[in-house]
Order: C-alpha cells, then structure tokens, then sequence
C-alpha cells in the first residue's frame, strides 16, 4: 500500500480519498480510524425540545430533512440536529450513504427493499415501523454501499 499527500493551495476544504480495488478489513480500519479522528472534531449532538442527547451513530436509521431542519430517526424516536446533509455526509462512516435529496441512511440497519422501477424503493428498517425511500437517481450507488458494507460484515 503506497499513501501518497498532495498539496493544492487552491483548495477549501481538505479531503481524504482511499482507492482500493475492493473493501476488506484493512482499508474498512483505515476509514474507521480517519472517521474516528474527524469525529473528535465534529461531535453530533442531537437534540429534542430543550434537551440535548448524545447518541451513538449506530443506533441511527437514517437522517432527513423536514422543511428547514433535519432530523435523525431511530427505531422509537426522531432528534433534530444541526448540520446539513452535505455536511454529514463529510463526517458519518462508510455504512452511511446518500439515498434521495432530502435523505442519508445507515445500510447496516436495513430489513428490507421494495424495488419500484418506475419511482423510488421503500426501505424498512429492523424493530421499526418507520420507512424510508431511495431515489432512483441514487439507486445504483445504494445498492453498490450495501453489497460493500454486507460483504466487509461477512468476513
């Protein structure tokens, strides 16, 4: 494995990319051990009418946005946070992944998909009621996440 840095002054904002020819538990570490780092710094704090609560990501469904504000649902409850999707997507693990405009899921809690050719898939999630969709514009990159993540937890 070679790690090579490039330097761009030109940039705004740093970005760590790892190219691999496929997902195994070495390059799985090395994710984990960056997000890790970047989550030191960037600590999501969610929140429900006056009170803030620290919750770990696993035990998130997937986040969305409503209206102006954007909401992390677990299997009982819903949070609100204060970040943007874009932003998230920066700073949450390899399990989570952009499924719509307005949604970013946690693969590792998906129970089923109801594949719909013509509009978007229904996703349910494990002990909860709740649903979710994947767009078909983002169909394509969620199943590939899935297979990746599936396989990193097979071995």
């Amino acid at each position: 494995m070679r790690i090579r840095i490039e330097i761009d002054e030109t940039i705004r904002d740093e970005e760590v990319i790892i190219r691999c020819k496929e997902l195994n538990n070495e390059i799985h570490e090395i994710q984990n051990t960056i997000s890790a780092i970047l989550s030191k710094k960037e600590q999501i704090v969610f929140y429900k009418d006056e009170t803030e609560y620290y919750l770990s990501l696993a035990s998130i469904l997937f986040f969305e946005t409503e209206g102006d504000y954007i909401f992390a649902h677990t299997v009982d409850d819903m949070y609100q946070i204060r970040y943007r999707l874009y932003e998230l997507e920066e700073i949450l693990p390899l399990e989570f992944i952009r499924v719509s405009k307005s949604t970013i899921l946690n693969v590792s809690h998906i129970k089923s998909i109801n594949r719909n050719i013509i509009s978007s898939s229904t996703i349910g999630f494990h002990n909860s009621h709740k649903k979710t969709y994947v767009s078909r514009h983002y169909f394509k990159d969620f199943r590939i996440r899935l297979m990746e993540v599936r396989r990193y937890h097979e071995k």
